[in-house]
């Protein structure tokens, strides 16, 4: 039986990316077989809260507690956060791959 893996998308209001991210990752969430509705949306308040999880940005998503995409760069904080897509251009989102992906190799799919 394949396991159900807990995603997180971690975000900052004041990050116009949130929405977007939400509506990409439920979509892969429902293409890989799991409820889109148990996406976990963990609001980020303030810099110490920010600076305590590591936070490199809003939106971040985490799959069994894991970045889908390795932030070692980013910047930690309050910020918006930036993604360096597989053809090298830069984009507030996750590429979706990456987000199907690690859906997938976190339900043994």
């Amino acid at each position: 039986m394949p396991s159900k893996p807990e995603v997180e998308l971690l975000w900052w209001a004041g990050c116009p990316s949130t929405e977007q991210t939400v509506a990409l990752v439920r979509e892969e969430m429902r293409d890989a077989g799991l409820d889109p509705d148990e996406l976990r949306l963990h609001e980020i308040h303030d810099e110490a809260e920010a600076e305590a999880l590591g936070f490199p940005g809003s939106p971040t998503v985490l799959v069994d507690g894991h970045d889908i995409d390795d932030p070692s760069d980013q910047p930690r904080g309050l910020t918006c956060r930036v993604y360096r897509l597989r053809d090298g251009r830069v984009s507030p989102l996750p590429e979706r791959a990456t987000v199907r992906e690690a859906l997938i190799e976190a339900t043994g799919g």
